[in-house]
């Protein structure tokens, strides 16, 4: 059990008098929920971003340099784009992102369902895990988490 508690968030432990243990291993498996979600959100938005930005890199250079000098016959197009196997590669490439960009979403879902489903047991199991004494502490541990690692403790909705 102490390998547990030393895996611990240092905030988390710091809850001694608010909290009990299974308490703590709720709160510190929220935040571990919310930075996976944090961490997906960041890298779709980031892959997703890239790919439009190359594939309109690529589409401009398409144009330029296939499309508008070979425009008199589309067989001149055809043989211009097969003509080199970096397009090929290229074109490859950016789908591979979009897929990629695409299998980041679908994390980023079961990542943010996972979290929200943890937040509103939290929520909805606060009386059972703050009982009497601690009833009025469980304000300082909602106003933690919000200020650390913007989980809203106090309402289920998003």
């Amino acid at each position: 059990m102490d390998f547990e508690v030393k895996a611990m968030n240092p905030h988390i432990l710091k809850l001694n008098d608010r909290t009990d243990l299974a308490t703590k291993q709720m709160l510190h498996n929220v935040i571990d929920k919310k930075q996976k979600w944090d961490k997906f959100k960041r890298l779709h938005l980031l892959l997703l971003w890239s790919s439009v930005f190359l594939a309109f890199c690529f589409l401009y250079y398409f144009y330029n340099k296939i499309i508008d000098p070979y425009s008199y016959s589309f067989e001149a197009v055809f043989s211009a784009v097969f003509s080199k196997e970096s397009h090929l590669y290229i074109f490859l490439f950016l789908v591979g992102m979009f897929g990629a960009v695409r299998v980041l979403y679908t994390k980023r879902e079961k990542a943010e369902k996972e979290y929200h489903a943890l937040r509103s047991e939290i929520i909805d199991r606060s009386k059972d895990l703050w009982k009497e004494d601690s009833w009025k502490k469980r304000n300082e541990v909602y106003e933690l988490m919000k200020k650390e690692w913007d989980i809203n403790l106090y309402h289920v909705s998003k």
